[in-house]
């Protein structure tokens, strides 16, 4: 019993290490669901609860008890719909993703691959071994691993919830917290392959523990990745390569429809060089050796404009079908001995229509396959009557005319060091007569036959549209499974999806919490570009001849279809139970307040209810009206005192502080509760036309960065006092920045500015010191650590202060910083001191040269009673050097 005791803790301790929850209650609730189903005392029994399953439904217990918590906040609060009756799922109808801020890529994203059956089943039942577990020690492998087990509830939601739309917090702020900007739109497809890479390697641990490195086994890469030969010319040889690639990316500019992206994308350079006076350029052709299953084309709708030194999004129109043929792209290329038939004829026809002269021997081609073409001094020697109309209208272009030609599908070839155009070595006075009646028989034919060719080149045309219609060309048929669109700019936008409904034969767009039945028309109305400004910029396909990707789960002993919650794993069906029991609850508390709030709507408002709500608006204006001192900033007790100084709307303050009142944490006695529902019966009053959310919650997303600016400056000043230099400007740096950002708003919704840049300066200063101080010893270990505080504090830091609004104090620093670093050159040092010196100090002289990139503060606490007290402590410590006022 004692060793069952000791094995249980030590799980525990393990559930706490991996999952990063440190909440003892959610644990041991974990921990007891499993020991209710099974005693301890089997532990080591053939039929004991293994390490995985145990392991497992612990994350799954703490995520049920988390997306509760989580629920209950959002329903009192959300904006989504007045009632949550409003909320219940459709029959039949898939589920939506609610948007938790700029996250609507994630929606389209998950949208589809959850609708892709055979990535569906693969999330659901992902399980890693208690082998692998026990492997599973680096931070990257334990993240992935939370990471696919909030992904597995979000889509066992996705399956059976009652919910009209799930959300996707958790698995949201996974991926957030791997960037240093949570909210920034332009890093969506960063966010995209962040993503995508998270999963394989999660697949990876389930697929392989023991090598990491052989993905054979890997369903992701077996799913979505394929390979492309890629042959070239290099002296005179072939160079082939095979590559593999997940989501193909295709150029959209130049190109009208898919199949001339794809037919660009098989070309790199200029594949033939007719004739020309420079060396060919050698070019590169692809196709595709082995196809995914699932076959993703990522458009490349955005560009950088250099002369606006920002990126742009291109508008143009691209079409695309609901089923395309991949057979002309793969293992098809012209080689090294194909030549174009036209170019055949044209080189015999120029050698018929050559006047004979005088040659050596000696310059005669033996090669056959050695092409020529006359230079434009020949062109002289065709004589009218033996080449054609004097117009040339009827003949094909000389070689003068040509322009280069582009040809996908052509190997490039080099050209052939050969003598000058050949010609006939002796002609007789007979032999010139019987050429010359020959010809005019000739040109007749050959004029025939250019008019002949003519019309063929007519009916080639019309029959190029339609060749792929043809059955050999069309045995790799794929089906568009989405479309992922994007409507906006560049730099900012929205996202959706339309997908394809396999088993109803439909068109369904996906738009975070609304799902709407939709037509091709519709989608190509938004998706093909041209119009509006929006377009699709990523495009799904599926082998629509491996029935298994979009077929539905079947029972292994009777073979029927396993729908909604039968097709879930057990430990699944009970946590998407809880969460619909937990939404009925929801229900039926809304029915019993909306029933009393029309009751008391009838009857005029108690005087205490209104009292509180006068009393707690009055407090915090006053509270906002008093006088900032250095030790206490009023913005840091309530949001509502950072809205009253920054001037926000009436309704965005009304609803806050309804908001406060309706808080269900605060219904601690009769009074309070009573309170709550009148709040919440305000609130439910509040139509979506009088309330602009957006606004709403950009003010408050405005106190969070401002809460987040005071806590990195604190953090700085606490760190600076402790002699921690190098972390403290770290801190400053970020709170110099996001400060910077929220005063550009309003002058009262950020810090005071000097405060942050004066001790910024210092650290900066005595950083410049130590690292000079270093690299002055001339020790190797030393100087290493020298230019490491440089190039990652030092330099970084004082290029955001050049492009910011610098002040003399700052440029002063940075004089002083520069020129400590210039005074090294003249002296005496190593070569590879002075190597090293070299290598930073253009970057220390030229601040505008490169993108800057902080390193990321670890999080900091700012909760406002926290900040408050240790602002009260740093303060009074500046305050018995130098008074600091706060604004």
């Amino acid at each position: 019993m004692f060793a069952c005791l000791f094995q249980s803790q030590t799980l525990f301790n393990q559930l706490r290490e991996i999952t990063g929850i440190q909440d003892l209650q959610v644990l041991q609730s974990a921990l007891n669901v499993c020991l209710v189903q099974q005693h301890l005392s089997m532990y080591s029994g053939v039929d004991c609860l293994t390490y995985s399953c145990f392991y497992s439904r612990a994350l799954e217990v703490s995520a049920e008890e988390n997306a509760a918590c989580m629920k209950r906040k959002r329903c009192e609060g959300s904006g989504e719909s007045c009632s949550p009756a409003d909320w219940i799922r459709q029959e039949d109808c898939p589920v939506g993703i609610r948007n938790v801020g700029n996250t609507c890529w994630f929606s389209a994203v998950i949208q589809s691959l959850f609708h892709l059956p055979v990535f569906r089943r693969l999330v659901l039942n992902y399980c890693l071994s208690e082998r692998v577990l026990e492997k599973c020690k680096s931070h990257s492998e334990k993240r992935n691993i939370a990471f696919m087990q909030e992904l597995r509830c979000l889509f066992a939601l996705m399956v059976g919830s009652n919910r009209r739309f799930v959300d996707p917090s958790a698995a949201v702020e996974l991926l957030r917290d791997a960037f240093r900007t949570s909210e920034a739109q332009q890093d969506v497809s960063e966010f995209t392959h962040k993503l995508l890479d998270w999963l394989e390697d999660a697949f990876q641990l389930a697929a392989n523990g023991n090598n990491p490195e052989d993905k054979q086994n890997n369903p992701m890469v077996q799913l979505f990745y394929g390979t492309f030969v890629a042959e070239r010319l290099h002296e005179e040889k072939i160079v082939s390569n095979i590559e593999q690639f997940g989501q193909y990316p295709l150029q959209v500019n130049g190109f009208n429809n898919l199949d001339e992206c794809l037919e660009g994308a098989m070309v790199e350079g200029e594949i033939e060089l007719l004739h020309s006076d420079q060396t060919m350029s050698s070019g590169q052709e692809r196709w595709f050796s082995k196809l995914p299953p699932v076959l993703t084309f990522e458009l490349s709708r955005f560009e950088f404009n250099q002369s606006l030194g920002r990126p742009e999004k291109i508008h143009k129109k691209l079409e695309f079908p609901q089923v395309i043929y991949m057979d002309r792209y793969k293992n098809y290329g012209s080689g090294p001995t194909k030549y174009p038939l036209a170019d055949m004829l044209q080189y015999v026809l120029e050698f018929a229509t050559t006047k004979p002269t005088n040659v050596s021997p000696a310059s005669v081609p033996m090669n056959p396959a050695a092409h020529t073409e006359p230079s434009s001094s020949d062109s002289s020697q065709i004589e009218p009557d033996d080449a054609g109309s004097s117009d040339g209208s009827d003949c094909p272009q000389t070689a003068t005319q040509r322009t280069p030609i582009h040809k996908p599908f052509t190997q490039c070839r080099p050209p052939i060091e050969v003598p000058l155009q050949p010609a006939p070595h002796s002609v007789t006075e007979e032999e010139l007569y019987f050429v010359r009646s020959c010809l005019q028989r000739w040109r007749a034919e050959v004029e025939n036959t250019i008019n002949e060719l003519k019309a063929s080149i007519d009916k080639v045309s019309q029959a190029l549209e339609g060749m792929y219609s043809d059955n050999s060309l069309c045995q790799v048929p794929y089906r568009l499974h989405a479309v992922l669109v994007h409507e906006g700019q560049a730099s900012a936008g929205h996202y959706w999806a339309y997908i394809y409904d396999h088993a109803n034969k439909r068109w369904l767009k996906y738009n975070d919490v609304m799902v709407t039945e939709s037509t091709w028309e519709e989608l190509v109305r938004d998706s093909y570009g041209g119009m509006t400004n929006a377009s699709a910029y990523c495009l799904m396909y599926i082998n629509d001849k491996l029935p298994y990707l979009i077929a539905e789960d079947t029972d292994n002993e009777t073979g029927q279809v396993l729908k909604g919650m039968d097709s879930l794993p057990s430990i699944l069906r009970r946590y998407v139970r809880e969460d619909n029991r937990w939404f009925q609850q929801e229900l039926r508390e809304w029915e019993e307040q909306f029933c009393q709030a029309q009751r008391e709507e009838a009857q005029v408002q108690t005087h205490t209810e209104k009292a509180a709500f006068h009393e707690e608006y009055s407090r915090l204006y006053e509270l906002s009206q008093e006088e900032t001192t250095p030790q206490q900033d009023p913005r840091l007790q309530h949001v509502l005192v950072y809205f009253f100084q920054n001037q926000a709307p009436n309704r965005v303050i009304e609803r806050t502080l309804l908001e406060q009142f309706a808080d269900r944490n605060l219904s601690f006695d009769d009074r309070a509760i009573s309170i709550m529902r009148e709040a919440r019966s305000k609130i439910r009053l509040i139509k979506p036309e009088d309330m602009d959310m957006d606004e709403y919650l950009q003010w408050h997303d405005d106190y969070s960065m401002f809460k987040t600016v005071f806590a990195y400056l604190l953090a700085g000043l606490e760190l600076y006092q402790n002699g921690k230099i190098r972390e403290a400007l770290n801190y400053l740096a970020h709170a110099h920045q996001d400060n910077s950002v929220l005063l550009r708003k309003g002058e009262k919704k950020g810090v005071d500015q000097s405060l942050i840049a004066l001790y910024r300066r210092k650290c900066l200063k005595e950083l410049n010191e130590n690292a000079a101080t270093l690299f002055k010893s001339q020790d190797e270990n030393d100087v290493a650590e020298a230019v490491t505080i440089m190039n990652e504090c030092i330099i970084p830091c004082m290029h955001l202060m050049v492009r910011d609004s610098v002040s003399q104090e700052d440029l002063d620093v940075i004089e002083l910083i520069r020129s400590c670093w210039c005074s090294y050159l003249g002296q005496d040092m190593d070569d590879s001191v002075q190597e090293k010196l070299s290598e930073f100090l253009p970057r220390v002289l030229d601040c505008s040269a490169e993108m800057v990139v902080l390193k990321e503060p670890p999080k900091v606490r700012n909760s406002p009673h926290d900040l408050c007290s240790r602002l009260t402590a740093v303060m009074k410590s500046i305050h018995s050097t130098s008074v600091v006022t706060v604004k």
